[in-house]
């Protein structure tokens, strides 16, 4: 298997992780849409939310914590920001690795 996100969780590619722990970890984006564009990824190689299943979905919560955490890192809890999933290729999924961009630090448009 070829994953970028995986290859980041095994800290053999570079990438600016802000925020790490056991099962997951956040990085910057390289292609930054919104001022603070971040990535809350699972270590565990899950590719979209279809594949999900009653043994890995706990990593959900992790994922949901350290959103938390860099969301207030980045002091952006406050004024708002927005999570954003893409699944699958008519969904945008540009890496077939579960991720969550966290997006904020201005106004965001576009898709609610």
């Amino acid at each position: 298997m070829d994953c970028i996100f995986c290859s980041i969780a095994q800290h053999k590619t570079d990438a600016d992780i802000v925020f790490e722990n056991d099962q997951v970890f956040v990085i910057k984006d390289i292609n930054p849409k919104a001022k603070v564009h971040l990535l809350a990824i699972p270590k565990e190689h899950i590719v979209t939310f279809n594949d999900l299943t009653m043994d890995n979905f706990g990593v959900m919560s992790v994922l949901a914590l350290a959103i938390k955490n860099v969301t207030e890192d980045f002091q952006i809890a406050d004024s708002g920001y927005k999570v954003i999933a893409n699944n699958g290729s008519n969904g945008g999924q540009a890496v077939p690795h579960l991720h969550l961009h966290i997006l904020g630090g201005e106004p965001i448009r576009g898709v609610t």
